[in-house]
């Protein structure tokens, strides 16, 4: 661990394209296959570990219509693409999305254990409770869980997550051929666990990685999820739409974490997501953004896709030009609610019909972060050293982009001094700065010891 402040960066690969971004898979770098090609994904992490970057991240979800982004319409799964990943890369961490709502905790951990130790100590696990409400029925279930169950089960499925990744101490395997003894069965432990929503026995059979346990990141936003993460998230995914929003936002999840659950400040590490376009000049850039604005995500897309945070409700059978529908938001209550309902709100104070609703949300908000290396730099840095962050997530869309950004921005960053101009650490934890979990059963040894 460095006790200097540097800036934390994270690459988020949209492949065909995400939300806002139906037609990225037009661009000729693209594969029209990028969101399946393994050769593709290792192209692009490669390139982020060309800058120094902090992880590789993987975003998932488990339900689409024909309406989906191309990218959700055929992806690979994240922990298989990330496993495949590891061993073409050296020292990038590989952070993955997967929910708490749909998967067994024992096989769920496991798996991020494996991603661990195959990557020698660089996985990192993105805990969501899932806000796409038809994934639930892929998995058996008439209708999604209301809220508090979603968070409720997260909080539990974590903080057993983290007691099965202690089933060994460090020192369990002895491995001594001399005497024969492989285990010190003293030292691998029984969970027991029975709790609320979940019943486990474990061991679980795999020992910790280098940095002891994958790194947890979290996202939500609303009330029940900004205590999540204050409580258990050590990377924070988040947005902001300029610097007072960031700053107002990195106070309430520290501040939470501080006063609720009684963490440090630096034991979070929050990286709001950004978009980046680099020109020869600003006036360049601006016209870039425009351009692939544009381009990317047309009204008939926008509409298609609007539904989403309301339960994949289909606006498509309104009158666009009728006013928009405010009763529909029930639909959202179990699905994206928090984005739902800022919709909504806006909608009916702004008196929008539904079209003009769509057509804001294609009125992109002009990117703070978009210019000539220069002045995409100094953006980077003023947030930074406003504290309204600690680091980026970085959308990789359009390739040539992205390959400006570690080419031309990330040098700037490095020779102002704010970002590391070469890996100190071969883990994750290293790279985020976050210390490494001391194994419970080896804390408790070690205070019975003492008090004898």
């Amino acid at each position: 661990m460095t006790s200097k402040r540097v800036m934390h960066l994270g690459a988020v690969p949209y492949g065909t394209g995400g939300p806002g971004s139906h037609t990225l898979w037009l661009d000729p770098e693209i594969p029209g296959d990028a969101s399946v090609d393994i050769a593709w994904y290792a192209e692009m992490a490669r390139l982020a570990e060309q800058g120094r970057f902090d992880l590789f991240f993987i975003v998932d979800s488990q339900f689409i219509t024909p309406y989906s982004p191309p990218h959700y319409l055929n992806r690979l799964e994240p922990l298989t693409l990330l496993s495949a990943l590891a061993p073409q890369t050296e020292r990038i961490g590989l952070v993955g999305t997967a929910t708490t709502s749909f998967n067994s905790p024992f096989n769920l951990v496991r798996r991020f254990g494996s991603l661990d130790l195959i990557s020698g100590g660089r996985a990192g696990w993105n805990v969501v409770t899932t806000g796409d409400a038809g994934t639930a029925t892929n998995y058996g279930l008439d209708e999604h869980f209301d809220y508090d169950t979603r968070y409720g089960r997260a909080q539990e499925y974590v903080e057993l997550a983290r007691a099965l990744w202690d089933s060994y101490e460090d020192d369990a395997f002895v491995r001594d051929r001399e005497s024969g003894v492989f285990l010190d069965p003293a030292k691998q432990h029984v969970l027991d666990h029975e709790g609320t929503y979940f019943k486990v026995r474990g061991p679980l059979n795999l020992v910790r990685s280098a940095q002891g346990h994958p790194v947890i990141f979290q996202a939500g936003d609303s009330d029940q999820g900004r205590d999540l993460g204050a409580s258990v998230g050590e990377g924070i995914f988040t947005h902001a739409a300029d610097i007072a929003a960031g700053q107002a936002f990195y106070e309430d999840i520290k501040g939470r974490a501080v006063n609720r659950f009684g963490r440090r400040p630096e034991d979070l590490v929050i990286m709001p997501g950004v978009k980046i376009v680099v020109g020869d000049t600003d006036a360049e850039a601006r016209e870039i953004e425009a351009a692939n604005n544009q381009r990317d995500h047309t009204f008939e897309a926008a509409l298609a896709e609007f539904g989403r945070p309301f339960g994949w409700h289909d606006f498509r059978q309104y009158d666009l030009d009728a006013p928009f529908p405010g009763e529909a938001l029930r639909h959202g209550e179990r699905s994206f609610y928090t984005q739902a309902r800022a919709i909504t709100q806006r909608a009916l104070e702004n008196g929008w019909t539904l079209r003009e609703t769509v057509q804001s949300t294609r009125h992109f908000r002009r990117s703070e972060f978009v210019g000539s290396p220069t002045t995409v730099a100094d953006k980077l840095i003023e947030w930074w050293q406003a504290r309204a962050c600690d680091g980026f997530n970085i959308g990789l869309d359009h390739p040539a982009n992205f390959r400006r950004v570690v080419e031309d921005v990330v040098p700037i960053l490095q020779d102002r001094g704010v970002f590391r101009g070469d890996y100190e650490s071969s883990t994750l934890r290293g790279h985020l700065g976050l210390s490494v979990p001391e194994n419970r059963h080896t804390t408790a040894r070690h205070r019975l010891g003492a008090a004898v």
